[in-house]
């Protein structure tokens, strides 16, 4: 059974942002001759995540504002008390983004059938950056026939 790996790059903007990277995987795909199996899609930093949901603008700010609510960047975290800690100069405060990602998730299978993602109707896989910007990569596997 062949596996095939790519690294996709995103340049994620200030903050909380949200990336539908379903395109970039279908194109993936395409490009195979994979026509069952699966892909496994992910996140490679602590402060980034993946879902799958509906790509909907609205949904989208009432999703970044719950996280917000979850872990609000103004509360106090012991992990931003950077004068405690071995860190390199330009360490972000950033333990809010990291209680984010942990909400979420830093990978999604999704299954292959007929060399298509078996996604629902109004399914998108989603990237979240929240810590931005910065330059991102997600791993993408295909395996399958």
């Amino acid at each position: 059974m062949p596996i095939i790996n790519k690294l996709i790059e995103i340049e994620t903007e200030p903050k909380i942002n949200i990336h539908d990277i379903t395109p970039q995987i279908q194109d993936f795909l395409a490009s195979t001759s994979i026509k069952k199996g699966q892909v496994l899609v992910f996140s490679r930093h602590t402060t980034t995540a993946l879902a799958i949901n509906e790509n909907e603008v609205r949904l989208l700010e009432d999703i970044k504002v719950f996280l917000q609510k979850l872990a609000p960047e103004s509360g106090y975290y012991l992990h931003n008390d950077l004068h405690l800690r071995d860190v390199p100069e330009n360490e972000p405060i950033n333990a809010h983004s990291h209680l984010m990602a942990m909400m979420l998730t830093t990978s999604e299978i999704i299954p292959i059938v007929n060399g298509k993602l078996a996604l629902g109707t109004w399914q998108s896989v989603l990237f979240f950056e929240l810590d931005g910007p910065r330059k991102r990569t997600v791993f993408i596997q295909i395996s399958g026939e």
